[in-house]
């Protein structure tokens, strides 16, 4: 069976900024824990799949790797693997043409006939490289120069090799999470046409219990199960840094929402998702009231 793509693993967007990709294996984690799950063979295969996900993109810089190789991959049919990546010959030969079109998105496909000499062909161009900036919320509403980079296949006579790039892109003030930039010309060589693009996709690390859905922000808002049931007001830290307290209405459930207008980043609104209080550990007095909890059905 084919491994499963470890943004599916971890419940995660491609555009998900890197602490939210930490903060959804810790969740997921915690829940498979062997300690947590002993005796559970199906919940230890599903940590370590998690983990697996996680060692692949967890980092930024094992994800760009994980990004671009599956990248190669899926333009050459399974070459890429490995960090060294591919070097091809394309020197002649009836398959040329073929790889051509499989490859790099033209110069004659495979099945198709070939044009006679006396016809010009369109111009073929290299396919676009896709390559995530990860950047701070403060960066983002500052900008300013970032650098980033990635793989690409440049011609070397009649090899095609990969060669690492290092490029800066720059940003406006109030840059949106989510964005792309497109940089013309940078990306792959074509063995004989046209070098592709480069699209990089602003990613913003809006910080702990914040997360993106699309480019608007929600933040979480643990609440303990009392409050949930009965009302009362939690402390929130907002994304200014200020600190207030919230009121939440009595038999509030977990994923409902509150919108706070001009709150969120760069003077957008800000969603709060509700959401339970966990606890690592239980005192005496705690598992006592849970017990009679329990015992009312609650």
């Amino acid at each position: 069976m084919a491994e499963r793509n470890p943004y599916e693993v971890l419940g995660v967007n491609r555009n998900a900024s890197d602490g939210e990709i930490k903060r959804a294996f810790r969740k997921l984690a915690r829940q498979y824990h062997p300690d947590r799950n002993q005796g559970d063979a199906g919940a230890e295969s599903k940590f370590k799949e998690v983990q697996a996900a996680y060692d692949a993109i967890g980092t930024s810089e094992a994800r760009r790797e994980h990004d671009q190789q599956e990248q190669m991959r899926n333009m050459f049919g399974g070459a890429g693997r490995g960090r060294g990546g591919p070097s091809m010959n394309f020197g002649g030969g009836g398959g040329f043409d073929d790889i051509i079109g499989q490859m790099f998105g033209g110069g004659g496909m495979g099945g198709m006939p070939r044009q006679p000499q006396r016809q010009a062909r369109p111009q073929a161009k290299a396919a676009p490289i896709n390559v995530g900036l990860d950047i701070s919320l403060e960066q983002a509403a500052e900008g300013g120069q970032f650098e980033f980079s990635f793989k690409r296949f440049k011609k070397q006579g009649t090899n095609m090799e990969t060669k690492r790039t290092t490029m800066k892109l720059r940003l406006d003030a109030g840059a949106t999470h989510g964005t792309t930039k497109t940089i013309k010309g940078q990306g792959h060589d074509h063995p004989e046409g046209e070098r592709g693009d480069v699209v990089v996709t602003v990613r913003i690390d809006a910080g702990e219990a914040f997360r993106w859905e699309g480019n608007a922000l929600v933040q979480e808002v643990p609440v303990p199960y009392s409050v949930l049931m009965l009302g009362g007001k939690v402390s929130v830290r907002l994304l200014s840094g200020k600190v207030g307290r919230l009121a939440v209405d009595p038999l509030t459930q977990v994923g409902d929402r509150r919108r706070m207008a001009k709150a969120g980043y760069n003077g957008g609104d800000l969603t709060l998702e509700f959401t339970l209080a966990e606890h690592e550990a239980l005192t005496d007095a705690q598992r006592a009231a849970l017990k009679a909890l329990g015992d009312e059905d609650l």
